[in-house]
């Protein structure tokens, strides 16, 4: 299992764990996921991508906030794994940041699973 973790002292709000699981890529953030630290997910989401991982799981349970810029980063990242022939799960969403998901719309295109192990399980 190959573990990874991304961030930067400045930023401080965001931490980005990824991990191999069988066939998926779990990718961890942690914190607040907004303009400032959007990229701090987009670069492993992609870099999954890129190394050939097109089912990634967003572990989005310590997740506490994530406004329009996140939501469009998970959306963008999405349409690459679905060109790919696979998807983006997210699981163990907290209730402030699946409610943003409720009021966009976004949770219809997304897999959405209660855990991880139930998205991993899937």
């Amino acid at each position: 299992m190959d573990r990874g973790t991304v961030g930067n002292a400045q930023s401080g709000r965001l931490r980005v764990e990824v991990r191999e699981v069988g066939p998926s890529a779990v990718v961890t953030p942690a914190g607040e996921l907004d303009h400032h630290t959007a990229d701090l997910l987009r670069e492993p989401l992609e870099s999954c991508l890129d190394k050939g991982f097109a089912r990634l799981v967003v572990d989005c349970s310590r997740l506490e906030f994530c406004d329009s810029t996140g939501l469009n980063v998970l959306l963008g990242v999405r349409l690459r794994a679905e060109a790919a022939g696979g998807g983006v799960h997210l699981a163990g969403m907290l209730p402030a940041v699946a409610r943003v998901f409720e009021i966009t719309g976004a949770d219809a295109v997304f897999t959405v699973h209660d855990t991880l192990a139930a998205a991993l399980g899937d």
